[in-house]
């Protein structure tokens, strides 16, 4: 850091505390839970990528990118082409992100994954020496600063309309790529302020955009041009988090908690609070859904037996996915309730096959969708940030049979996960949709060895095949 840095860069604030921690983490400082959290995490989360390689918004980001060119340092996912590394974490975080199935932390509010991972692999090519212990190290750095961002903004960042992983998903990507790259405290410090200084994402993005989707990306590429900038001297806000005046908090949110950005900071591993989604939407759906399954299984329980679904839920979930569905394309459907419980009860799953194009104006869908009532609860307001997805559910039947369930978590979450198995299944799924199953196999086999490997080029090289070729 240049000799005339203000006495705020020097302090121990928490901006400096967090690059203090990242720039100070090594694989042999992380718990070994927290490592092998890791990994279930890039497994996810290359699911996700490889399967969102082959969406159609992710391709149009793609041919933009190949459209402009850049130098051949990263791979992007699922297609054998090789751009600069900014561009390729544009792309590869883009189709992480792309099918609402990325990973989730409910405190924070923010699906992490996809760009640490993108960011993760893009920065390892790009250097060439990183080993998958550096690689692991790196992804649990990004974790456990950009999460605390959004913690820190205790659901007040989505209140003011904002997207908590496209506004806080910068630190992630900045934290991320700083450890990689080996910046020391003052370098990474400066990569914070730049990317903090770059956030922003709309959450009016939610009704049928597709714009939703490149939210990850964009964080992402932010993220990595901070890291690289500050890497050459390039100066950032040094008090970004917890400037009263035009800082990250003071402007994105009406309160927030500071005191999250630090507390527990090496001892309390925010990653091991990652979720992982069993359902192709927003995670404030997740509760509700699970709920109406298990009522429709324990009875059983057909869509005609079903005359009304109640619904209690937080005013964060009513205002995030309770608004009236209007098919305006597969975005809008992942994030609404109305559509979401709909197919539930119509279909028996909310996954891939119910999102796409040709279900989003299905005339049995909006026909059952009148049946569904969500309202906001101030009951289950008062249970504070920490239970957001708490949830109640009535289903009415047709002969007038009342059968109600709730929950204080959603599915997937830390408090009611899923199995290793169950993980490793969606994994699969979603990969088998770009690569063959020996190919499936190899790659979880890699990330299962991630720690003890010397390099992350096999890994790299396994997911840079193209995989589309069959289909062009």
């Amino acid at each position: 850091m240049a000799s005339s840095e203000s006495a705020a860069a020097r302090d121990h604030a928490p901006t400096r505390a967090l690059a203090e921690f990242v720039a100070s983490l090594r694989y042999d400082g992380v718990p070994r839970n927290v490592i092998e959290k890791a990994k279930e995490c890039v497994l996810d989360t290359v699911g996700c990528m490889l399967f969102g390689s082959t969406l159609p918004w992710t391709r149009i980001v793609g041919e933009v990118v190949a459209e402009q060119g850049g130098a051949p340092q990263a791979s992007l996912v699922g297609t054998g082409e090789r751009t600069s590394v900014t561009q390729a974490v544009f792309v590869n975080a883009t189709a992480g992100h792309a099918f609402e199935l990325d990973d989730a932390h409910t405190r924070a509010s923010m699906h992490a994954g996809s760009i640490a991972v993108a960011t993760a692999l893009a920065i390892s090519e790009f250097r060439g020496v990183a080993s998958g212990s550096d690689f692991l190290t790196s992804v649990v750095a990004g974790y456990e600063a950009g999460l605390r961002v959004g913690i820190a903004g205790a659901g007040n960042i989505f209140k003011r309309g904002f997207h908590s992983a496209a506004v806080c998903g910068g630190f992630v990507a900045a934290a991320t790529a700083s450890r990689l790259l080996d910046l020391d405290a003052a370098q990474t410090q400066h990569a914070l302020g730049i990317a903090g200084s770059l956030a922003g994402g709309l959450m009016a993005a939610q009704e049928g955009a597709m714009v939703k989707r490149l939210h990850a990306g964009q964080a992402a590429k932010n993220g990595v041009y901070a890291a690289l900038l500050a890497r050459r001297g390039f100066t950032g806000i040094v008090n970004v988090l917890e400037a009263p005046f035009g800082g990250f908090f003071s402007t994105m949110t009406d309160a927030r908690v500071l005191e999250a950005l630090t507390e527990g900071l090496g001892t309390k591993w925010e990653t091991l609070a990652i979720g992982f989604k069993p359902y192709a939407t927003a995670g404030a759906i997740h509760a509700s859904l699970a709920l109406l399954d298990g009522i429709m299984r324990e009875h059983p329980l057909r869509a005609e037996d079903v005359a009304r679904i109640d619904v209690r839920c937080t005013t964060y979930c009513k205002n995030h996915v309770g608004w009236p569905y209007v098919p305006q394309g597969a975005a809008s459907a992942q994030l609404n309730m109305y559509y979401a419980l709909a197919v539930m009860a119509l279909d028996r799953g909310a996954m891939i096959e119910q999102f796409q194009d040709e279900r989003l104006s299905d005339p049995r869908i909006l026909a059952f969708i009148p049946r569904i009532r969500i309202a906001a609860d101030e009951k289950l307001d008062a249970l504070g940030n920490e239970y957001r997805y708490a949830t109640r559910l009535e289903v009415v039947t047709a002969s007038g049979t009342v059968h109600a369930r709730e929950t204080l978590y959603r599915p997937g979450s830390p408090d009611a996960p899923l199995t290793p198995a169950q993980v490793r299944d969606k994994f699969e799924r979603l990969a088998r949709s770009a690569v063959d199953p020996e190919s499936v196999a190899r790659i979880a086999a890699e990330i299962a060895t991630l720690d003890t490997r010397d390099s992350i080029r096999p890994l790299a090289a396994m997911l840079a095949r193209d995989t589309h070729a069959a289909a062009r």
